[in-house]
């Protein structure tokens, strides 16, 4: 399976499902089973989110979870070859993005260009580069950054030090699971920046740190 095959796997969903929500269960189940995988400590909150997976993948026949399955090697496979936002450009060429479900994704090669415009030209691999992503979206600054830094020879996974926010929960779980399989140490939080803003002392249930954030291995 490639892009193209995940992309027609989402936008030909019939049945009791929009493509809109095949994809975001196909996301959340993915994004859960990575923080808890990444996880030491099986207490409540990981108890919690074992539960929400299983309540969520399990509501999916045998066919669509296997085509899950598919779909996550698959953009293992994709993450391993290229630095793109992915999951944004599936989730739009997929017809997820309309006036309906009120998100939409910037470009990829938009972020890529603010990302070169922006990051100053003499960093160096001794540089700390905090990033803070007050409406994080799927993702796509992040990971431009990132890329702009390696294309310059730089260890982003060294450098980056990421605080990625936004209300919506679809975004936090695209933005995470980018993050983790490129490896950059972020955390990902669910709530209103303007509003509740992240500090410490917050609600780790809206709290989704990366392998690299936690010192694991994915």
């Amino acid at each position: 399976m490639e892009k193209k095959d995940i992309i027609q796997f989402i936008s030909s969903a019939s049945g009791s499902y929009s493509p809109y929500q095949l994809f975001y269960d196909w996301v959340k189940c993915l994004a859960l089973s990575i923080v808890n995988t990444c996880s030491i400590h099986h207490g409540g909150i990981w108890q919690e989110r074992e539960k929400e997976y299983l309540q969520t993948f399990n509501r999916h026949d045998k066919k669509t979870q296997d085509t899950f399955m598919q779909a996550t090697f698959a953009l293992v496979e994709i993450y391993e070859n290229c630095f793109d936002d992915v999951l944004g450009d599936i989730y739009m060429k997929s017809g997820c993005g309309n006036k309906n479900t009120g998100q939409f994704f910037t470009p990829y090669h938009l972020a890529r260009l603010m990302a070169e415009l922006s990051l100053p030209k003499d960093l160096t691999e001794n540089d700390k580069l905090p990033l803070n992503e007050p409406t994080c979206g799927g993702g796509a600054n992040i990971i431009a950054t990132a890329d702009v830094l390696r294309s310059r020879g730089l260890n982003y996974q060294k450098m980056l030090k990421v605080v990625g926010q936004d209300l919506d929960y679809l975004a936090v779980y695209m933005t995470y699971i980018a993050c983790s399989f490129y490896g950059i140490d972020a955390i990902i939080v669910q709530g209103d920046t303007l509003q509740d803003p992240y500090v410490d002392g917050y609600d780790e249930r809206r709290i989704f740190r990366t392998p690299m954030n936690v010192g694991a291995l994915l």
